[in-house]
C-alpha cells in the first residue's frame, strides 16, 4: 500500500521538522476533534482543532485550539484587530485552505494565513493536529508547530 502524504506532512518534511502520524477510523457523522481524539485513543486535551475565521475586512485567520474548547469571539477580535469575526463558511473552506471539514490542518494550507495557537499548548510536550486528511493526525511539539506556521501563542478561549 502506498504511503499517504499530505501537504501538511510535505511542509514539515521540507522544513526538516520531526513529527509522527497517527491513523484512526473516522465517522462521516462525527467529524469533530473530540470524536477524532476518541477514535484515535488520544486524550482530547492533547488534540487540537483548526478553526478558520473571517474578519469584517475579509481577511482570514487560523486558530488552533484544544478539541473541547470554544473560541472567544471578543478575544479573537482583539487579537486580529477586526471589528467583527465569524467562522468561515464550510462551503468556502476547501477553496481557501485546500482542506475539508474534519481534515483541516493548520499546516500546508493553500495560502499562509495569520495563525494563533491557544497558549495552553505551550504547557505540553507535544500536541496533535490534523494531518490534512480525515483519519490522520500529526503529533508535533507546540514550538515546531509555531515555527512551521509562523503562529503566535495567545489566549483566545
Amino acid at each position: 500500500m502506498k504511503e499517504i502524504k499530505t501537504n501538511a506532512m510535505r511542509l514539515l518534511e521540507q522544513k526538516k521538522i520531526s513529527f509522527e502520524v497517527v491513523e484512526y477510523e473516522f465517522d462521516e457523522e462525527h467529524l469533530d476533534a473530540v470524536h477524532a481524539s476518541m477514535s484515535a485513543g488520544l486524550n482530547p486535551e492533547m488534540v487540537y482543532k483548526t478553526i478558520v475565521m473571517k474578519g469584517s475586512s475579509n481577511n482570514l485567520y487560523v486558530f488552533v485550539t484544544p478539541a473541547e474548547f470554544t473560541i472567544s469571539l471578543k478575544k479573537a477580535r482583539s487579537l486580529t484587530g477586526e471589528k467583527e469575526i465569524e467562522l468561515l463558511k464550510l462551503d468556502q473552506l476547501l477553496k481557501y485552505t485546500g482542506y475539508i471539514r474534519g481534515g483541516c490542518s493548520p499546516l500546508g494550507m493553500i495560502k499562509q494565513y495569520p495563525t494563533f495557537i491557544e497558549s495552553l499548548a505551550e504547557l505540553e510536550d507535544y500536541i496533535y493536529v490534523s494531518a490534512g486528511k480525515r483519519g490522520l493526525q500529526i503529533k508535533i511539539t507546540p514550538a515546531d508547530l509555531q515555527m512551521a506556521t509562523g503562529a503566535v501563542f495567545a489566549d483566545f478561549t
